[in-house]
């Protein structure tokens, strides 16, 4: 009997010890199954942290402010872009005095801060020799994307001004492309990005809200830029350049092409004056001033998050302002995060307050929840 006993107790433990291994071995395999999807593919992790990129332009005509507000912020940018690049009316690349004067201090407060992403933004302009231009020359595009021989000038050309310039990469900012012109364009960008690539350097392309982006062919490879402002401006009557709705929608629009996306928001705002409807572009500081001047209150927008005022000139003129601030600026940033774009680009550096660069510029900043 105690024979029995032992042999039963030992054979229950046993029985025991295999049971609670196969309890385990079916509960790793549920928690396998519960971390597959419906169609069996792994879950990706919840990403809970994200790099947020920061870049801002600079532009050669107002390139004495704009580098008094890079000495402040270019150590929380991750690339800035130099507006700069214009046309001859033959098509060749045209280049101002004042870039020339500029480019050595910008390249001088790069490398104090070890800002290495310096892009050189060519715009379709055309500069006369009367000094005339003819701004977002849409017949410019058009003769520079035509043909493969078109083209491949135009780009051999840019390489060589990186080279000269010293600039690590090409943006394309032209604007009021024709609907026959994109699938050249796009075949601009897939030329281009390689040639770029071979060099070391980088390819941008930006966009207007117009564009069909949804149905171009866009290469991997360059970043992406959406102008999300200019929804009131000198083309209306007063208004914000941008507000929530617009850059949300524009930043979604944004999560469909390949690779690295950019929303631009723009600084600064609008004088109109009721009687002729004109604009005049106001920078942050401008605004403030006026303001102050003027014994005026600026009230914040809920829905854009724009600040505004109204007051009556010397000449007894009516005017109404809009302007962005650093708090105006984040409302927006918010706006295209919340719909997963988190690089923001400036548009631009030019009388920023100490408030708005402090706060946008942080380099601290730029990883976000």
């Amino acid at each position: 009997m105690r024979y029995r006993a032992s042999h039963s107790y030992k054979r229950k433990r046993v029985m025991m010890v295999t049971g609670l291994s196969a309890v385990l071995i079916l509960a790793a395999f549920l928690l396998y199954l519960f971390k597959q999807d419906v169609f069996g593919a792994a879950k990706k992790p919840q990403i809970t942290e994200y790099k947020t990129e920061r870049s801002a332009w600079l532009a050669d005509w107002r390139w004495e402010a704009g580098l008094a507000d890079l000495e402040f912020v270019s150590s929380g940018l991750t690339s800035l872009q130099v507006f700069a690049a214009y046309f001859e009316p033959s098509g060749r690349l045209h280049f101002t005095d004042q870039f020339h004067k500029a480019l050595p201090e910008i390249k001088r407060v790069a490398e104090r801060d070890g800002l290495q992403e310096l892009y050189l933004t060519l715009v379709n302009d055309i500069v006369y020799p009367d000094g005339k231009q003819s701004q977002k020359d849409s017949a410019l595009v058009s003769n520079l994307v035509a043909d493969s021989g078109s083209r491949s000038r135009h780009i051999d050309e840019m390489v060589a001004a990186t080279k000269s310039y010293g600039f690590s990469g090409i943006e394309l900012d032209y604007e009021k492309v024709e609907d026959k012109d994109w699938p050249n364009f796009v075949r601009l960008v897939k030329e281009l990005h390689p040639r770029l690539k071979a060099e070391g350097k980088s390819l941008r392309v930006v966009f207007e809200p117009r564009a069909p982006i949804e149905s171009l062919d866009l290469p991997e490879g360059p970043i992406y830029v959406m102008m999300a402002y200019n929804l009131y401006g000198g083309h209306s009557g007063p208004g914000p350049k941008a507000d929530i709705s617009f850059v949300g929608k524009l930043a979604a629009r944004m999560k469909g092409v390949p690779g690295t996306a950019y929303i631009a928001l723009a600084t600064g705002g609008f004088d109109w004056e009721a009687s002729t409807g004109k604009a005049t572009a106001l920078t942050e500081l401008e605004a403030s001033e006026l303001a102050r001047q003027n014994a005026a209150s600026p009230a914040r927008d809920k829905a854009s998050g724009g600040m505004s005022f109204s007051y009556t000139d010397s000449a007894n003129a009516k005017h109404t302002v809009w302007y962005a601030d650093g708090m105006t600026l984040d409302h927006w940033i918010q706006a295209a995060k919340a719909k997963g774009i988190y690089n923001i680009a400036f548009w631009r550096l030019d009388e920023l307050s100490e408030p708005s660069r402090a706060h946008l510029f942080d380099s601290s900043a730029r990883t976000t929840e």
